[in-house]
């Protein structure tokens, strides 16, 4: 006789199920491995280390840092539950640290938390769940993910200013169904609430805002630590090829950038292109930013084919809104996005995200990332 489903959709009652929690020594990490005690979870935590704390990045606002991993080792002895420190940094250096580096010699605009999703926290933390017999690991993102006869759905967070289902793109189908993400469906001051109740010491811990191996979200920094020969002058053209400034570093700048472009011109100037291979960048007045179309690559497809028959909603920033477009999939790995109405700053190296609205929300579809 099936027994009823446990409240993450798992065919087990509380105490016969263990999930894995990944715990980053904030509050919302520490909130879900609360949570899922007090439903009487067997609960393991787990703590990943993934570089060197400097003097100036343990000063800073981020994640994972050295007082994060001893947060998370107070919070785990709080709620009696086992907990391991994993040391990730030659991985997380590889993954991560590299690509972002050589992305940024490319002249895109990486986004690392997507790639330590990928790479790190989901494929090497899924794999050790696995080893420890684990039924599912859960995490304190906020995104709700729906599960249904064994299949999960990710979709945006109830809590639209914390929403996290941009990051969270490139997520396999087969970690999506074994993930859990209970914060879903909860506003950001609702989870802290439920950290004071249970007396976590992190209940008011304020929430990490740079990458966590940027310190002060000076990324030229990191870029010169680990390719000190990267900042080398070249040309600034106006969009007819004409040489109308010097620059000190492609690095030190972005798609849709005013600053620091120091050429005077009758109206403000701004970045519209960086050709890596020459070493130049390429400006224009900000009209020249507006974008309809899109090309991406390296697509992943959390959906079938016939869900972009028709318009659905993209997003292709972080911080930004959802846009209409029409989708249309070249093949498996490439897309061509067709905005109803232009977008500016869109940049190479960014990510594409797509959602579909239905019944319960807008649901995660998949995504790809930015090529032109």
């Amino acid at each position: 006789m099936n027994k009823e489903l446990n409240s993450i959709g798992i065919n087990k009652i509380p105490t016969e199920t263990t999930v894995v929690v990944a715990m980053s020594g904030g509050v919302d990490s520490s909130t879900v491995a609360g949570m899922m005690k007090k439903e009487g979870y067997k609960v393991i935590g787990i703590t990943l280390k993934l570089y060197d704390d400097g003097k100036e990045v343990a000063a800073s606002k981020q994640c994972c840092s050295g007082q994060d991993i001893m947060d998370a080792k107070r919070v785990a002895q709080k709620l009696d539950i086992e907990h391991k420190i994993l040391y990730y940094q030659n991985k997380f250096k590889q993954g991560v640290i590299d690509n972002f580096v050589d992305s940024y010699l490319k002249g895109e605009t990486p986004i690392p938390c997507v790639q330590c999703n990928q790479t790190v926290k989901f494929k090497d933390l899924f794999e050790v769940s696995k080893d420890l017999k684990a039924d599912a690991l859960i995490t304190g993102h906020y995104v709700k993910s729906i599960t249904s006869n064994k299949i999960t759905n990710m979709y945006r967070a109830i809590d639209e200013n914390r929403d996290q289902s941009y990051f969270l793109f490139n997520t396999s189908r087969e970690q999506l169904n074994y993930l859990r993400f209970p914060l879903g469906g909860l506003l950001k001051n609702e989870t802290r609430e439920i950290a004071k109740k249970l007396n976590l010491n992190v209940a008011d811990k304020p929430d990490s805002q740079d990458i966590c191996f940027v310190p002060n979200g000076d990324y030229a920094s990191v870029i010169q630590k680990f390719r000190p020969d990267s900042f080398q002058k070249g040309n600034i053209k106006n969009l007819e090829g004409e040489v109308i400034g010097v620059h000190d570093g492609i690095i030190n700048f972005t798609i849709g950038q005013r600053k620091g472009i120091k050429v005077s011109d009758k109206d403000p100037l701004y970045v519209l292109k960086i050709n890596s291979d020459e070493n130049e960048i390429i400006v224009g007045s900000k009209d020249n930013l507006a974008k309809k179309n899109i090309l991406l690559k390296d697509l992943n497809l959390l959906s079938e084919k016939k869900e972009f028959d028709k318009n659905i909603f993209v997003k292709v920033r972080s911080t930004g809104k959802l846009l209409e477009a029409k989708v249309n999939l070249a093949d498996l790995n490439n897309a061509h996005v067709d905005l109803i109405n232009t977008e500016d700053g869109i940049s190479p190296g960014q990510a594409c995200v797509f959602y579909n609205k239905d019944t319960i929300g807008y649901k995660v579809l998949g995504g790809g990332w930015i090529k032109e």
